[in-house]
C-alpha cells in the first residue's frame, strides 16, 4: 500500500486539493489585475500619443521576452524550487504596475512626457519577461497538484470564474476611464487603474505564498537543447514551427484591432470595453465545444478551424464599421478561434509530449512562437506606419496582408501534421467546411513548388480534411 507523504501534519492528497482551491483565488486576482492592467496598455499607449510603430515594438518586444524569458526560468528550476520562482517574479510583475502607474502620473505633471512611451515599452517589457521566468515553474508546479483525469474539468473551472470577475473588473476599469476622460484628468485615472493593478498581482504573489508545492527536482537527463529539438524535427517539431509562422501572420494584425477600434471608429472606452468582454463571452460559450470536439474528433482538425476563423477576423473587421457590428461579427470570430486554439494547443501537448518533457518542450515551442510574435508586430507596425496604399486605410490594408499570410500559412503548414489519438471520423459539415482550403493549398503547392529546404521534412502534399 503507497504511504502518504505527510506535511505538516497533512497527507499530501488533502494539501493538494486546498492548493486547487487556493489556485482558483489566485487565478481569479491575477485575471482581475491583467483585465484592468494589459486591456489597457494600449489605449493607455495611445494617450502617451504612441504612433503605430510603437505599438507594434510593445506589442513585439513584450512578446518576444515572455518567451525568452521562459528559456531562464526551465534553467532556474535546475537551483531553485518552483514556488520559489513564482514567488520572486510575481512579486516583481507586480512592482512593473507600480512603474507603469508612475509613468502616467508624472506625465501627467508633465515630467518626461518626452519620453514616456519608451518608460512604458521598458517596464511593461519587464513585466512580460518576468512573467515569462515564472511560467515554466508554474506550469509544472500545476501540473502535479491536478490530477490527470480532472485537468480538463479543474482549468475549465479555474479560468471561467477567473474570467468572470476579470470580465466586471474591465467593466468597472471602463466606466472610470470614461468619467474621468471627461473631466480632463485620464492619465490619472490610468495611474489609478495600474495601481489597483498592482494590488491584485500582489494577492496573487501573497495567495502563491499559501499554495501548497510538492517537492520537484529536475533531472539533468531530462533535459536536450533547443537545436536538438528543432534537429529531430518530428510530428510535434512541426506542430511548433507551425506555430511560430501562424503567431507572425496573426501579430501582423493583432496589436491594431483595439487601434483601429479607438482611432479609426471613435470608440468610446465604455463601448471599446464592451466590445472586449462581447469576445470574452464568446470564448467562454465556444470554450466547452471546443472541448468536446476535440475529444470526439482530434486536435488537429480543431487546430484547422483555429486558423480558419483567425483567417477570417482581420476580413470582417475591413467591413465593420459600427460598435453592434463589431461585437456581433468579427468578435464572434475571434471568439471561437481563440477558445479552438487554447484547446488544441494545449491538448495537442499534453497527448504528443511525456511529462517529463512536457515543461522543455513547452518552452522550446513558446520561443519559436516568441520569434513569430516579435516579427509578426514589427512588420505589422512598419506597414501601418510606412508601408502602405494611399488610397486605403493602413489598418484595413494590414487586416488584409495579415489574412492572407493566416491563409498561406495554413495551406502550407497544416496538412503535415498528424493526429497523435485515434478520433472519430470528421463530420461531412467539417469537410465541406474545409473544401477550400484543401483546394487552395493543392494549387498553391503546384504553383510555388516551395523549396525543401525551406520547408524541412514537408514534402508529401496532404488533404487537410482526413
Amino acid at each position: 500500500m503507497k504511504r502518504e507523504v505527510k506535511h505538516n501534519g497533512h497527507d499530501s492528497e488533502s494539501l493538494k486539493k486546498r492548493a486547487l482551491n487556493v489556485s482558483i483565488k489566485e487565478g481569479t486576482a491575477a485575471s482581475i489585475s491583467a483585465n484592468i492592467g494589459d486591456n489597457n496598455i494600449i489605449p493607455f499607449a495611445l494617450l502617451l500619443n504612441a504612433k503605430p510603430i510603437h505599438i507594434g515594438i510593445l506589442s513585439s518586444f513584450s512578446g518576444f521576452l515572455y518567451q525568452l524569458a521562459q528559456f531562464v526560468g526551465i534553467k532556474m528550476m535546475n537551483r531553485l524550487t518552483r514556488k520559489k520562482i513564482v514567488l520572486w517574479f510575481v512579486f516583481f510583475q507586480s512592482l512593473m504596475w507600480l512603474f507603469i502607474g508612475l509613468t502616467g502620473f508624472l506625465v501627467f505633471k508633465g515630467v518626461f512626457d518626452g519620453y514616456s512611451i519608451w518608460m512604458l515599452i521598458l517596464f511593461y517589457s519587464l513585466l512580460m519577461f518576468f512573467g515569462g521566468i515564472a511560467y515554466p515553474a508554474w506550469f509544472s508546479w500545476m501540473g502535479d497538484i491536478v490530477p490527470p483525469e480532472k485537468k480538463g474539468e479543474y482549468f475549465s473551472r479555474r479560468n471561467r470564474i477567473a474570467t468572470v470577475f476579470g470580465l466586471v473588473a474591465l467593466l468597472a476599469a471602463s466606466f472610470f476611464l470614461d468619467y474621468y476622460k471627461t473631466k480632463g484628468i485620464a492619465l490619472l485615472a490610468f495611474s489609478i487603474l495600474f495601481a489597483m493593478a498592482f494590488l491584485f498581482k500582489f494577492a496573487s504573489f501573497l495567495l502563491f505564498h499559501k499554495q501548497y508545492a510538492p517537492k520537484f527536482r529536475a533531472k539533468k537527463r531530462d533535459y536536450f537543447s533547443f537545436w536538438a529539438f528543432i534537429k529531430r524535427f518530428d510530428n510535434f517539431g512541426k506542430f511548433a514551427v507551425y506555430h511560430g509562422f501562424f503567431n507572425f501572420a496573426v501579430m501582423v494584425a493583432s496589436p491594431f484591432f483595439n487601434v483601429y477600434m479607438l482611432q479609426e471608429l471613435g470608440f468610446s472606452y465604455k463601448i471599446f470595453a464592451v466590445s472586449l468582454v462581447s469576445y470574452y463571452i464568446y470564448y467562454l460559450i465556444f470554450l466547452p465545444v471546443a472541448g468536446k470536439f476535440s475529444d470526439k474528433y482530434g486536435n488537429r482538425r480543431l487546430t484547422v478551424i483555429t486558423n480558419v476563423f483567425f483567417m477570417l477576423t482581420p476580413i470582417l473587421y475591413c467591413f465593420v464599421k459600427t460598435p453592434l457590428s463589431v461585437i456581433l461579427i468579427p468578435q464572434l470570430s475571434s471568439g471561437i478561434a481563440s477558445a479552438a486554439s487554447v484547446i488544441s494547443f494545449s491538448n495537442f501537448v499534453y497527448d504528443s509530449v511525456s511529462p517529463r518533457h512536457r515543461a522543455i518542450c513547452m518552452t522550446y515551442t513558446n520561443f519559436i512562437i516568441g520569434i513569430g510574435t516579435l516579427v509578426g508586430s514589427l512588420v505589422g507596425g512598419l506597414i501601418v506606419s510606412y508601408f502602405h496604399p494611399s488610397g486605403i486605410s493602413p489598418y484595413i490594408f494590414v487586416f488584409i496582408v495579415a489574412a492572407v499570410l493566416r491563409g498561406l500559412v495554413a495551406v502550407i503548414f497544416l496538412p503535415h501534421l498528424k493526429e497523435v489519438r485515434k478520433v472519430k471520423r470528421a463530420p461531412a459539415s467539417y469537410t465541406f467546411f474545409m473544401h477550400p482550403l484543401n483546394s487552395l493549398h493543392i494549387i498553391t503547392t503546384k504553383l510555388t513548388q516551395i523549396p525543401g529546404t525551406a520547408l524541412g521534412k514537408f514534402k508529401s502534399l496532404r488533404s487537410l480534411s482526413p
